[in-house]
């Protein structure tokens, strides 16, 4: 008897909830008749200024997720990779960039089952001019 009493209890006290999903206009959009596009707030892809990067490593060494990796061949001869997948969009890599040469934009990066598309150089400054 107690645990009827306890279901209904817990019913009625959803009942509000229910009635108010069950009468209500969708939250979500219709994908993929309309596309999506993020908020501006949205930290999507790591971009960078290939200009402005010097290759120090700030932002390999304070990436929480090891989604930044710094081959340096000699003095100026450096190329910075970012692997997708690791990669949690926190911003870290931003703020410890004391050149401004990395940043988050709010681009979505479609899906993909090969590995390969979650590999990207971003700078390659190892190649002699």
């Amino acid at each position: 008897m107690n645990k009827l009493i306890l279901k209904l209890r817990s019913f009625f006290y959803l009942l509000p909830n229910i009635t108010e999903a069950l009468f209500s206009k969708p939250e979500t959009i219709a994908y993929p008749a309309v596309s999506h596009r993020p908020s501006e707030s949205y930290r999507g892809s790591v971009r960078i200024i290939a200009e402005n990067c010097v290759g120090c490593g700030l932002c390999v060494r304070d990436c929480p997720a090891a989604a930044l990796s710094l081959e340096k061949v000699s003095k100026g001869c450096f190329r910075l990779d970012h692997y997708r997948d690791r990669c949690t969009s926190c911003g870290q890599c931003e703020m410890s960039c004391k050149f401004n040469s990395i940043y988050l934009d709010n681009l979505y990066k479609e899906a993909s089952a090969d590995r390969v598309d979650f590999f990207e150089v971003l700078v390659d400054k190892t190649k002699k001019k």
